[in-house]
C-alpha cells in the first residue's frame, strides 16, 4: 500500500512535468501560476489512494488524478474572481497579478486541459470516469450559483447552505475518490461508499473553511481573514447567527449587511462578536465533527 507522501510525490512529479510551450504565454502563464501555488494536492492525492485500495498499479490512475487536480484550480481560479478575492496561498490571485478577463479566459483553457487529462483513464472505465467527472463539473456549477445568488438574501437556512457546499465543494472529493476506486476495479458498492465518505469529509471540510475565514490565523490560513463577513457570505456562521440572533443583534447584523460603504475592520469586528456572543464557534465545530 502506497502512503500519503508516496501518493503526493507522484502527482507534484506530474504537476512539475507539466510545460504550456504554446502562445499566446499571457493565456499559459497564469496557469502556471495558480498551479505552482501548491496547496495540499488533498483530491488526487485521494484519487490514487482510493484506487491503491483495489489496485497495486496506481500509476493507471495519475493522469485523471491530474485532470481532477488541474479542474479543481481553475475553479479557484474563477471562484476569486467573482468573491474579488485578493489573496490565494498567501499570494496575489490571478485576476489581482493580470486582469479579470486574463482569469477568465484561462480558467477556460485549465477546464480544457482537465478534461483532456481525465480522459486519459484506461479504456476500460474511461465512459464512467467521464459521465462522473461530467456530472460533478456541472454539480460545481449549480453550487457557486447558490452561493451568488445566497449574497442578496438574508433567510438562507442551514439545510440550503448545507446543499451549496455539497455541491460546490464535497462533490469533488466524492469524486475523486470514486475516479480512484473504478479505476482500480472496485465494486459498485465500494465505489459508491467511498463516494459518501467523500461527501461527508467535504461538508467538514468546508465548514473548517468556514470557521478559520473568521477565526483562523492570516499566516496559516493563505486568505485574508473576515473575506466572508466583508461579502455578506451566507456561511454556516452567518445562516445559524441571523437564525439566533435576538432583536437587537439581528438589527446590528442586518445593518452591517445593507451598508454600501463601512470600514472593513470595524464590520469584521462587530459581527465576529456577535458570532462570540451566540457561541457559534463552538456550534460549527459540534457539526464539523
Amino acid at each position: 500500500m502506497y502512503s500519503f507522501d508516496d501518493t503526493l510525490r507522484k502527482i507534484e512529479t506530474g504537476i512539475t512535468k507539466f510545460r504550456f510551450n504554446e502562445h499566446p504565454r499571457s493565456l499559459y502563464d497564469p496557469i502556471e501560476y495558480i498551479l505552482g501555488l501548491g496547496g495540499k494536492r488533498i483530491r488526487p492525492v485521494l484519487t490514487l489512494l482510493a484506487c491503491n485500495l483495489f489496485s497495486d498499479n496506481v500509476d493507471q490512475a495519475v493522469k485523471p488524478a491530474l485532470g481532477l487536480e488541474v479542474f479543481h484550480n481553475f475553479t479557484l481560479l474563477h471562484d476569486d474572481l467573482m468573491d474579488q478575492a485578493d489573496k490565494r496561498r498567501n499570494k496575489p490571485t490571478v485576476h489581482k497579478v493580470w486582469d479579470a478577463n486574463t482569469a477568465i479566459l484561462s480558467g477556460d483553457a485549465m477546464m480544457i486541459y482537465a478534461y483532456q487529462l481525465v480522459g486519459e483513464t484506461p479504456e476500460k472505465c474511461l465512459k464512467q470516469v467521464m459521465v462522473l467527472f461530467s456530472k460533478t463539473a456541472m454539480e460545481i456549477c449549480e453550487g457557486q450559483q447558490f452561493d451568488m445568488e445566497f449574497e442578496s438574501r438574508t433567510n438562507v437556512s442551514e439545510e440550503e447552505y448545507i446543499e451549496m457546499i455539497r455541491l460546490k465543494t464535497a462533490v469533488l472529493l466524492a469524486c475523486c475518490l470514486k475516479t480512484g476506486a473504478i479505476i482500480g476495479g472496485a465494486s459498485d458498492k465500494d465505489a459508491d461508499s467511498l463516494y459518501e465518505f467523500g461527501i461527508h469529509i467535504g461538508l467538514a471540510f468546508q465548514l473548517q473553511d468556514d470557521l478559520l475565514d473568521v477565526y483562523g490565523n492570516p499566516e496559516t490560513f493563505g486568505k485574508n481573514i473576515g473575506g466572508d463577513i466583508l461579502s455578506n457570505k451566507k456561511t454556516f456562521l452567518l445562516a445559524n447567527a441571523l437564525k439566533m440572533a435576538n432583536k437587537d443583534q439581528l438589527a446590528e447584523l442586518t445593518n452591517w449587511m445593507e451598508k454600501p460603504a463601512f470600514i472593513a475592520s470595524e464590520k469584521i469586528s462587530a459581527v465576529t462578536t456577535i458570532f462570540n456572543e451566540l457561541e457559534i464557534k463552538q456550534l460549527t465545530e459540534k457539526r464539523i465533527q
